[in-house]
């Protein structure tokens, strides 16, 4: 993988783990936004409003800087950063999991609650499409009509994905570049054909 890749899920993936008559149902979502999260943990609260917890744990953004592990009334650290390691193990970011326990009247300790929340989120990841996204940039590029094969030419070459684009009076391209060539493409533009690049 490169340095401008990152992994994550593709969509809504389950998993479950049984002991001791305690169910836990893991439920992970593709997330952008904290915004996304509330939106998900609201869903999920509503629709297993009986269950006595709903711990979760995040990693959102490519730098991955940006997470946090609930353990939702269970002793500290027994659920949400078992999840949080899972999450992590995977190498995944702009994920959610949130697993949902049912009592089932028997203690489980906090190495049994460890590892039944652990588990729970590892399978829902092990069901999951896992796919590996790139950060990109937008540029712009400002031409004339003299000059179009040469820019079409190196956006063939690279392999670049065209956003939009308009051949009017004058023409403009806009492109989706990964983070990690956009310096370098920039250069190839300007350096000895005067194209305007933004």
């Amino acid at each position: 993988m490169n340095s401008d890749q990152y992994k994550t899920i593709q969509n809504k993936s389950e998993g479950f783990f049984k002991e001791k008559g305690s169910k836990f149902y893991a439920f992970a979502f593709h997330v952008k936004t904290e915004n996304d999260i509330d939106k998900f943990r609201t869903k999920i609260k509503k629709q297993y409003h009986d269950a006595r917890h709903h711990v979760y744990a995040y990693r959102l953004g490519s730098d991955m800087k940006n997470f946090r592990a609930s353990d939702d009334g269970e002793p500290s650290n027994s659920s949400g950063p078992p999840i949080l390691g899972k999450i992590r193990s995977f190498e995944l970011t702009d994920i959610l999991i949130i697993t949902v326990r049912y009592f089932g009247g028997r203690k489980l300790g906090i190495p049994g609650l460890i590892n039944a929340y652990g588990t729970a989120a590892e399978n829902a990841l092990l069901n999951a499409k896992i796919i590996i996204k790139t950060i990109t940039k937008t540029m712009t590029i400002n031409f004339e009509y003299p000059q179009m094969n040469f820019v079409m030419r190196k956006i063939k070459d690279y392999g670049l994905e065209i956003v939009k684009q308009d051949f009017k009076i004058n023409c403009e391209i806009i492109l989706e570049i990964p983070e990690s060539k956009f310096n370098k493409l920039k250069n190839i533009f300007t350096e000895n054909h005067k194209l305007e690049v933004i």
